[in-house]
């Protein structure tokens, strides 16, 4: 049955209005949001909720994460493999 929620967060994840931070976010929604754990689908509701800027840097390691991010989800982010999704 389809989740209402995790579509409307994968749509959130690729359309952010900045190209790299939608491959990374929505190439890890379509491979990852069905598996995660309720706590980190509110951990990634709350990540794509702040501006691209910010999530890219956090992304890159650029600037710290602050604590009301989950920094155990970035690191799961950051560790996807975006090419696996892209060739597929």
């Amino acid at each position: 049955m389809p989740d209402a929620r995790l579509d409307k967060l994968r749509y959130r994840a690729w359309r952010r209005g900045f190209r790299e931070a939608d491959l990374i976010l929505g190439s890890f929604a379509d491979a990852r949001l069905t598996t995660l754990e309720p706590a980190e689908i509110d951990a990634f509701e709350v990540l794509l909720d702040q501006p691209d800027q910010d999530v890219w840097d956090w992304l890159m390691l650029n600037t710290p994460t602050p604590q009301f991010i989950d920094a155990g989800l970035l690191d799961q982010i950051r560790a996807f493999d975006v090419s696996e999704t892209l060739r597929r």
